[in-house]
């Protein structure tokens, strides 16, 4: 199973990392991070097949995937 770490406080919320997910288990968070941006966040972390797509799109690199 793959794991997919997140540095929210980084993140911006572009959300081309969402639409990047086959898998449909990423989303923007409701609560802001302290620059007031909407970060990533996993909402069915047991379906993540690692496939990275998330972390090479992500132009900020906030996003590491471990398999």
């Amino acid at each position: 199973m793959a794991s997919i770490k997140i540095s929210e406080e980084v993140c911006k919320g572009c959300a081309l990392c969402v639409t990047a997910c086959p898998k449909n288990i990423l989303r923007l968070s409701a609560k802001s991070n302290k620059n007031g941006y909407f970060p990533l966040e996993i909402f069915k972390p047991e379906e993540c097949i690692g496939c990275a797509n998330c972390a090479v799109i992500c132009p900020d690199c906030v996003i590491e995937v471990e398999r």
